[in-house]
């Protein structure tokens, strides 16, 4: 992919944690947005109440959308997670999704806790920004 990750020396290694603190676009890429997706199957119903199910689902689902426009996790440069009632335990299962995707160079990632989401069985979401070179 055409995107440069950089992990500035004078700021922690993000990478243990599932997230980059900077990447950088070529100019002319043309970005995909992909809005929040969920822990759904096609049918729109949330998989499991399990909150790893959840994450895994709603990683899958990006897959998805972006496979719509040729493109693929590789493609992806930003994430935007929203957990309900976050907590450090929540970490672990977002932490390996991300690293099973993107291994040791995960796209810029920001985690917002919050206190519902669409519906009350919905525990997670994610946005992706993709850019295709």
């Amino acid at each position: 992919m055409a995107h440069d990750i950089v992990n500035p020396d004078g700021l922690h290694d993000p990478t243990p944690f599932g997230y980059s603190h900077t990447v950088t676009v070529p100019a002319g890429s043309e970005l995909v947005l992909v809005s929040g997706q969920y822990g759904s199957g096609p049918d729109g119903a949330v998989v499991s109440a399990g909150f790893s199910e959840q994450v895994e689902q709603a990683f899958r689902n990006v897959g998805v959308a972006l496979a719509a426009h040729g493109l693929h996790l590789g493609h992806v440069v930003g994430l935007r997670t929203y957990v309900v009632g976050h907590d450090v335990s929540k970490l672990g299962p977002i932490t390996a999704a991300v690293r099973e995707r993107w291994g040791a160079k995960p796209p810029a990632q920001t985690l917002v806790g919050v206190a519902c989401l669409a519906t009350p069985d919905v525990l997670f979401e994610v946005e992706a920004l993709a850019a295709r070179p």
